[in-house]
């Protein structure tokens, strides 16, 4: 009999009675209850979150933060619920706590009392951070826990996401204040350049003219020392000349009393020539020193009383010029460094306004006394000249008289008449003498009086001037530095943000949470259901394989006892099962495309892939069986377990103990779930074209081995008739 008679015969054995069929229907629709029923409890958890019920329990009592009030607890449990991605459910906090631990609820959220007042803290001296309380209990369910923590994470970056934006608002509300402060202090700090400015030109202004003005003083001060000396020598001049015309006078004077009132004398004048002559030399020498002197007085009168009176009107305008009319004599206040344009010069010392007011007064004095001087000179311009002239004539009289002495008495007559005009000449220099004498005594202590003072006036020009320069050089600094102040100002003005409102929420948003995830699934799953779908299918169809051989035999007996070829019994008994399976995926597949809704990227592939995934199976299993008998389905079964923990079905088969990651490999369920994967979602088919060649060398080694194993079959032995365990 052929292989393909041998299956059918096999096949129609089913067909035979109700029970049979009802077999044979169950095998078929035995892998939907691994696949499609498992697959649709799996299918979309996460969209029936919504059903699980969490106790929200809201404690905030809410903050209030520059004058706004926050009531962050409230709005986040607001979120919460309208996500809806539990069962929120309101409650205190004892209720949440009995109804965690009864299973009422499968996990709490409890927003502390403080949550708002600590959110509100970010924009006060000492932040400090909030904290959600999350509770779970892993004896209501284990796996609820862990998606509670996947939201919970979320839920947690959502609230600080928002506490930092309000955080990162205030920064940038506080860098646009600093902003407008920083432009404010560098306009500041320009008006106080301009006003240094202005301050150091009038400091500058102020040191020229105090030099000019010390520069004069040093040559008033000269011009008076000169003047005071020249003084000195013709008071001096003028005493001597005072003195021996004051002599002279009295010398006249006896001279005419006697000669006058002492004709009956002249014979005692004759005896007395010799003391005549010495008198009258001593007479021309008195009147050749007034003579000498006269001329100094005409030639410094006008020079004094003009110097005097230039040095007066300088003194009493610097004195105007430097301190106000009036003003009192105190300390003047320093001038502002922060001083504007127009801002006068700094007042001048009050040591110095004494000075020159006590310069000023003195040179008065000094040039009324040489004014007066130079009035009683001027009075009569002809006058020191005349005196002078009766000077001479005196001094020649007086010598002619010596000279003639020795014959006076032949022209005593003529003597008599000449020594009364001597005598009133005489009194009229002494008188003229005097006069000069004293105004040259009193111009020479006005004189040196006024050098004093004009030494004292040099020294403070020269204190205020080197205090001007120390001033010109401390607004020069001010100016340099108020300038680099403002310059940098405007520097930090232009690097200090200044953002608007919108732009404050795009940068709070940015900086709350700078990170986004951007995820992108190549070859995405649409559900849960999907994604497990890989492993799912493989499974079912083991199991189908499995249940198969428990209804096929894995070798005909018949066909032993005829002695039929190894190979055709192998065959044989391998296709009723591959054509079960078959059928049993084309069910699966529509069943799971057009109930569950699964989604196969590449259609025909799949049930290609699938068909010889079911034919290596049903090999697999109906070696194990022909080989080990009723002992082969326990092998059968263990060897799922092993495929099922080691393909990597649910957790990539990294993570799981070595052991398994050994087995990885070498069974033909890692690469069925690896292939079904990129059939069903997509990506490269170089695994599918890999798990082909293994799933056809396990078919092919599995059938070559039920045929070595059909014909030791053929061979009976007491083994085979007295077995040692039979199921």
């Amino acid at each position: 009999m052929r292989t393909p008679k041998l299956a059918a015969f096999e096949l129609r054995k089913f067909a035979r009675g109700r029970l049979p069929r009802a077999a044979m229907a169950a095998l078929v629709l035995l892998p939907l209850l691994y696949g499609a029923l498992y697959l649709w409890s799996f299918w979309d958890p996460y969209s029936r979150l919504d059903k699980i019920p969490v106790a929200l329990v809201v404690e905030d009592r809410g903050a209030t933060a520059d004058g706004a009030r926050i009531t962050a607890g409230a709005d986040l449990a607001a979120k919460l619920r309208d996500t809806a991605t539990f069962d929120w459910q309101r409650t205190d906090a004892a209720s949440a706590r009995r109804g965690l631990e009864n299973g009422r609820y499968y996990l709490t959220l409890t927003v502390p009392a403080d949550f708002s007042a600590r959110l509100a803290s970010s924009s006060g001296p000492q932040p400090v951070t909030s904290a959600l309380q999350v509770r779970t209990n892993d004896a209501n369910n284990y796996i609820v826990g862990q998606i509670s923590r996947s939201v919970f994470s979320e839920v947690r970056a959502a609230a600080s996401a928002s506490a930092s934006r309000g955080y990162y608002d205030h920064v940038f509300v506080s860098f646009a204040d600093l902003h407008d402060k920083t432009l404010q202090a560098a306009n500041g700090a320009d008006r106080v350049t301009s006003g240094a400015g202005s301050a150091e030109q009038g400091a500058k202004d102020l040191g020229s003219g105090i030099a000019r003005a010390e520069s004069g003083a040093r040559q008033l001060s000269t011009g008076l020392t000169q003047a005071h000396t020249g003084s000195g020598t013709l008071a001096t001049g003028l005493d001597s000349l005072d003195s021996g015309a004051s002599q002279v006078a009295a010398g006249t004077q006896r001279l005419a009393d006697a000669v006058n009132g002492a004709s009956d004398q002249l014979a005692f004048v004759k005896a007395h020539t010799k003391e005549i002559g010495d008198t009258a030399t001593l007479v021309a020498d008195g009147a050749h020193t007034v003579r000498t002197h006269l001329a100094d007085i005409a030639r410094l009168a006008p020079g004094a009383a003009r110097d005097s009176r230039t040095a007066a009107d300088y003194l009493k305008g610097q004195y105007d010029k430097q301190c106000a009319a009036g003003a009192p004599a105190a300390p003047a206040a320093p001038p502002s460094p922060t001083a504007t344009a127009g801002t006068a010069p700094p007042a001048p010392a009050p040591d110095l306004c004494a000075a020159l007011k006590k310069g000023a007064d003195l040179a008065a004095d000094a040039a009324r006394a040489t004014g007066q001087l130079n009035d009683a000179v001027g009075a009569d311009p002809r006058a020191l000249t005349r005196l002078t002239d009766d000077l001479a004539t005196l001094e020649r009289y007086a010598r002619q008289l010596a000279a003639e002495a020795p014959h006076l008495g032949t022209d005593i007559d003529t003597a008599v008449t000449d020594v009364n005009t001597l005598n009133s000449g005489a009194h009229q220099v002494a008188t003229g003498a005097h006069t000069a004498a004293g105004g040259a005594r009193t111009l020479h202590k006005g004189l040196g009086t006024l050098s004093s003072g004009a030494d004292s006036l040099s020294g403070g020009m020269y204190q205020l001037s080197d205090g001007s320069n120390r001033l010109t050089t401390g607004l020069t600094s001010l100016t340099d530095g108020s300038a680099q102040l403002a310059g940098g100002l405007h520097d930090g003005v232009g690097r200090i943000p200044d953002y608007d409102s919108s732009q404050r929420a795009a940068r709070s948003s940015v900086m709350a949470d700078p990170v986004q995830l951007a995820s992108r699934a190549l070859h995405k799953a649409d559900t849960y259901g999907e994604g497990l779908a890989p492993y799912f299918i493989p499974l079912a169809l083991w199991v189908g394989a499995m249940v198969a051989y428990m209804l096929f035999a894995p070798l005909n007996r018949r066909a032993l006892s005829a002695g039929a070829p190894a190979w055709r019994i192998a065959v044989a008994g391998w296709l009723p099962a591959a054509a079960t399976g078959a059928v049993q995926v084309v069910a699966l597949l529509a069943v799971l495309h057009w109930a569950l809704g699964l989604e196969m990227l590449r259609t025909a592939g799949t049930v290609g892939f699938l068909l010889l995934t079911t034919a290596c199976f049903a090999a697999i299993v109906q070696l194990l069986c022909a080989r080990f008998g009723p002992a082969g389905r326990v092998l059968v079964l263990a060897l799922l377990m092993l495929q099922l923990t080691s393909a990597g079905g649910t957790y990539p088969v990294q993570t799981s103990p070595g052991f398994f990651t050994a087995l990885h490999p070498l069974l033909p369920m890692s690469y069925v779930v690896g292939g079904l994967r990129r059939l069903i979602t997509g990506g490269s088919l170089v695994p599918v074209w890999q798990g082909c060649a293994v799933l056809l060398a396990y078919t092919a080694g599995a059938l070559l081995l039920t045929a070595f194993t059909a014909r030791r079959k053929q061979v009976v032995t007491v083994s085979a008739l007295h077995p040692e365990l039979t199921l």
